[in-house]
């Protein structure tokens, strides 16, 4: 609904609103409702209900409404329908001055007109008298697009986006019955993997009942656990063929869905708003099938490219651990296990050669002290001083004479030579 269509529905709520006080309330009573404004035995005649609804009617005024135009007759005097755009509801309409009624509108064309509803008492009919009406041309068309697409930004819905499933277990797909769009989604996706799954639900994809269809069928496909991602799919078309993708409430329901979705609407210029909220947008229902499914054909190969470098990289590395083994063997103390034991008995008997050098030295060393300290000891004995010649003179009591003035004549001496001792007597 247009935004002047908006307001005109909240100025019919605010009229009705503000008349409650005086309107009968319903109740029930053993099965029956009851009325506070009127009684069984106090009924109310038909001129009162009659001039109530009018009162009622006439407070909405002036409003102005948005739809489609259906059964039109021009003679004279306009008599048409104008049907809601997304539901079943429709109201007859009239104008009697076609002054300012645009002359080219047709059957099927979307409109707004200024109507002022009117009830009349005698004969219990409400009409709908139409004092202006015009085209909803592309550029208010546009122009609400436009709003609605700063709206959303600005409210960050076109700024969250859920990532999509490697590998999709099922797939739901929304797009018109027995169209290219759907023969294109299920034929690439199967093509590039033959197991994937789908849940179609046809639906409208352009006119007023779309939109209502298409967010039915969405929120079918987000409730169901078994779906992954969803795809809004449609071929192309004209700007005014794809306005049902830019509807403020299919938008909505689509950024509010918990599954990823993927609009592939098919139109590169002039793109639906539905482009923005959507987690995924694919160019083209084929490019959709293309984003969504991997191609098992790609991926065997990846596959192949992994195992070949898995492959390569245990070989690398069984080779160089077999080069650091060939090294650790190739060393000496591997080739032969006794050099260990070889070399330490090497250094044992080194080591025990030096010992008995060192030792030996030291013997030699030592004995020679001795024989020099034997020769010392000789030089310095009294015995030495005997054999060359000399002798030692001792009294009776063994004391050596050192002045012969002290002995007397006839004293007996004992004279010690080199070779025994003479006994003798001093004169």
């Amino acid at each position: 609904m247009s935004d002047l269509g908006t307001w005109g529905a909240q100025s019919a709520f605010t009229a009705g609103s503000a008349s409650s006080s005086s309107a009968p309330v319903a109740g029930s009573l053993g099965g029956s409702p009851i009325s506070r404004a009127s009684a069984q035995d106090a009924p109310w005649p038909v001129s009162r209900l009659s001039q109530t609804l009018k009162d009622y009617i006439d407070k909405l005024g002036f409003l102005w409404i948005e739809g489609e135009i259906t059964k039109m007759s021009k003679k004279g005097n306009l008599f048409a329908q104008l049907r809601d755009l997304q539901t079943e509801n429709a109201v007859e309409i009239h104008a009697w001055d076609l002054g300012k009624i645009d002359p080219t509108i047709v059957d099927g064309d979307r409109v707004v007109a200024l109507i002022k509803p009117t009830f009349w008492p005698k004969n219990g009919k409400a009409t709908m008298q139409v004092y202006e009406m015009k085209k909803v041309g592309l550029g208010e068309l546009l122009e609400r697009i436009e709003r609605l697409r700063s709206q959303l930004a600005a409210e960050g819905l076109t700024q969250i986006k859920k990532p999509l499933p490697f590998l999709p277990n099922c797939i739901g797909l929304i797009t018109g019955k027995d169209s290219d769009a759907e023969k294109d989604v299920l034929q690439n996706a199967k093509l590039r993997w033959p197991e994937v799954n789908f849940k179609v639900i046809n639906t409208p994809v352009q006119g007023d009942k779309a939109a209502p269809a298409i967010i039915d069928a969405l929120k079918t496909l987000d409730a169901d656990p078994e779906v992954d991602v969803i795809i809004l799919a449609r071929g192309g078309g004209s700007f005014l063929d794809l306005v049902v993708f830019s509807d403020e409430a299919l938008v909505r329901a689509a950024a509010a869905a918990k599954t990823p979705i993927v609009s592939a609407i098919g139109h590169e210029n002039d793109r639906p708003v539905l482009d923005d909220v959507a987690d995924l947008r694919a160019s083209t229902p084929t490019d959709a099938a293309k984003r969504v499914v991997p191609d098992i054909v790609e991926e065997r190969h990846k596959l192949e490219q992994l195992v070949d470098r898995i492959r390569m990289r245990v070989e690398g590395f069984v080779a160089y651990e077999q080069d650091r083994l060939q090294q650790v063997r190739s060393r000496p103390i591997l080739a032969n296990p006794y050099t260990f034991i070889t070399q330490l008995a090497q250094e044992l008997e080194r080591t025990q050669f030096a010992a008995r050098n060192a030792f030996g030295n030291l013997l030699s060393h030592e004995s020679l002290r001795l024989q020099h300290l034997g020769q010392q000891v000789r030089s310095l004995s009294p015995q030495s001083t005997l054999d060359r010649g000399y002798s030692v003179v001792r009294d009776a009591a063994g004391k050596v004479i050192l002045d012969a003035t002290s002995v007397k004549p006839g004293t007996d001496l004992k004279v010690r030579v080199a070779k025994g001792e003479i006994q003798a007597t001093s004169k």
